[in-house]
């Protein structure tokens, strides 16, 4: 259960929206014969990811959530946030290891700072997003 402090990060929606859709479509499909069955499956098994996975931070920790299980990473092992080649959010722990973070884009950070109580240097300096400054 998430607490008020939570920050979730999700993916987009409609990769639920569209696993739903594949269902649907494959229904025809699977009942044309017994062994077409499995095929449902597939969409049925985005469909739980699209929902599930993700990460979620509060001041104690990130637990990363996947299809099947989730991993608790205390904020003490984390020595490092940055972003990878691709823009998706990185965790490097203090035993070297890279963590990229599920549904976290590198633009995310300072809100997933956040979640630590903490602010990132220089953010105090810059107005918040969507002001009169942004306009100008």
């Amino acid at each position: 259960m998430s607490t008020p402090d939570t920050v979730r990060f999700r993916y987009n929606q409609a990769i639920l929206a569209a696993a739903i859709i594949a269902f649907v479509g494959a229904l025809p499909l699977a009942n044309a014969q017994a062994y077409l069955l499995p095929v449902l499956l597939v969409p049925l098994a985005v469909a739980v990811w699209a929902w599930r996975a993700g990460t979620d931070a509060d001041p104690r920790e990130l637990r990363l959530r996947a299809l099947a299980g989730q991993r608790r990473i205390d904020w003490d092992q984390v020595v490092e946030l940055a972003t990878d080649p691709r823009g998706r959010a990185v965790a490097r722990l203090d035993d070297g290891q890279q963590v990229v973070l599920p549904a976290v884009r590198g633009s995310d950070l300072p809100r997933l700072v956040s979640a630590t109580g903490q602010t990132l240097p220089g953010a105090e300096d810059e107005p918040p997003a969507g002001s009169d400054a942004d306009r100008q």
